[in-house]
């Protein structure tokens, strides 16, 4: 059973690698004698100015750089299996994660699994039985994989979606759309993989890491181009982002929905009656054998 949640759990984490507002000013005075002249006069400064695509993804960007926590659901599909999960990830002031998802099980039934990442420690479990795996006391090799396997989560993050975006030759707005009851704009196009990669290297070093996972699950799923769709609303936030493309191992389609940003995000470790602890297991069968 854990080796099946550890491949749910690294299909689900492979797979997931704003709004501004046109603007109107008028002009014009009153001189007490009015004259047929004067409105028509002050009609051109009434034209709205439109907001260009890149320039919505340029205000995420700078928008995503704020940000200390987040909350988004998934859903969709990769590598032939359909997921659906909701995330609570805390970047600041140290990084904390909760994956709570659902996948098809070893036996075709719907099995959940829940992943948190805290302390230096990934714990993955269900039903009350916990697995604990203290990355600080397992080899390096093991220790950087799991690691890799829980900050994954971390390639939500809707500025990089939007510079990824950005890359798009054909990117263009398809107008206003509801989204859950808030306005949002639509904005889509594709997006070269290569061009992604290509991008990583630039940015912060925490952008380059989280860029480089990202193109990494894509590069591994075959993946050579991305239709990418971002619902954008008018605080210049993601409120959703959908993502399809076709691979060596089958199509990936899948969509993001942001529920929240800067919330308390508060994630503590299961009950310790209820965890295993890996390391501790192996220390223990060593000194048995």
């Amino acid at each position: 059973m854990l080796v099946h949640r550890n491949k749910t759990a690294g299909a689900v984490l492979a797979a997931v690698l704003l709004v501004g507002g046109a603007t109107a000013c008028e002009d014009g005075k009153k001189d007490g004698a009015a004259k047929p002249a004067a409105p028509a006069a002050s009609a051109p400064s009434k034209a709205a100015v439109e907001v260009t695509p890149a320039a919505y993804l340029e205000k995420v960007k700078k928008k995503s750089e704020e940000f200390t926590s987040l909350r988004y659901t998934m859903s969709g599909s990769a590598m032939g299996e359909k997921i659906s999960g909701e995330v609570s990830l805390r970047m600041k002031p140290t990084v904390a994660m909760a994956m709570k998802m659902a996948a098809p099980g070893a036996t075709g039934g719907a099995e959940s699994v829940e992943i948190r990442l805290l302390d230096g420690a990934m714990y993955m479990g269900s039903e009350g039985k916990w697995m604990k795996f203290d990355m600080k006391a397992m080899g390096a090799e093991s220790a950087k994989k799991l690691e890799g396997l829980g900050q994954s989560s971390q390639t939500e993050n809707p500025g990089d979606k939007a510079d990824a975006l950005l890359k798009a030759e054909d990117l263009k707005s398809l107008g206003d759309e509801t989204v859950d009851g808030v306005k949002t704009r639509h904005l889509v196009g594709t997006v070269p993989v290569d061009k992604v990669r290509a991008s990583s290297a630039t940015g912060t070093p925490e952008e380059k890491e989280r860029r480089e996972k990202s193109v990494k699950a894509l590069e591994d799923q075959g993946i050579k181009s991305l239709t990418v769709d971002m619902w954008i609303d008018e605080q210049d936030h993601t409120k959703q982002v959908r993502t399809r493309g076709t691979g060596t191992k089958g199509p990936m389609d899948m969509t993001i929905k942001f529920l929240d940003f800067n919330k308390p995000v508060e994630i503590a470790a299961p009950p310790a009656d209820q965890v295993m602890d890996l390391a501790e297991m192996m220390k223990d069968g060593g000194e048995q054998g």
